[in-house]
């Protein structure tokens, strides 16, 4: 069982001084998870945060004071969007901080982009990519009401790796029920 979060977990968009603790963060949980080598090169799109926030949102998580996560949410047809349909937000790039892993923070974030998303007019659903070995982030979206679209799965463009789709449709009584 995962142990409670020590305080609140607060979402907010960042701002170029957080740019170098959003690539801290985010090469430390890609590098611990072991998804990628340090010189694979979508490890450079990760740490690349001043492009990322020009052409999508980033955002920080923090918890008291300090940043605890990172994620980018994108919208259909931006430049960071891979899978989101018209009505859709996309997050993409979430990384929890390896010093703060295990305790329920990744959840704190998704729960926060799925309040911020309720608030979006126009937007109906979320949805996110995640690779076949990525199991630990799949029990997560589960349990938070997402459900998988093998439909909308695909291949990294060069690559033998297969991407899974999961949706959260934001007008379901089973979605409100599972954040709370």
């Amino acid at each position: 069982m995962i142990a409670a979060l020590p305080t609140t977990v607060t979402l907010r968009r960042a701002v170029p001084a957080d740019f170098p603790e959003v690539r801290r963060i985010t090469r430390g949980a890609y590098l611990r998870a072991g998804h990628f080598a340090a010189d694979h090169p979508y490890m450079s799109v990760l740490e690349n945060v001043e492009h990322r926030a020009e052409h999508a949102e980033v955002w920080v998580a923090e918890a008291a004071g300090k940043a605890v996560a990172a994620v980018t949410l994108t919208f259909a047809g931006q430049p960071y969007s891979e899978i989101a349909q018209n009505g859709e937000l996309e997050f993409r790039m979430l990384a929890v901080d390896p010093a703060h892993q295990g305790i329920g923070v990744g959840r704190a974030v998704v729960r926060e982009i799925v309040e911020h998303a309720r608030q979006l007019p126009g937007i109906d659903a979320i949805s996110i990519t995640s690779a076949t070995l990525m199991e630990r982030a799949h029990g997560l979206y589960r349990s938070l009401g997402f459900r998988r679209m093998p439909e909308r799965d695909w291949y990294v463009p060069g690559e033998d790796v297969l991407l899974w789709v999961f949706r959260l449709e934001l007008g379901s009584s089973a979605a409100a029920s599972t954040l709370n």
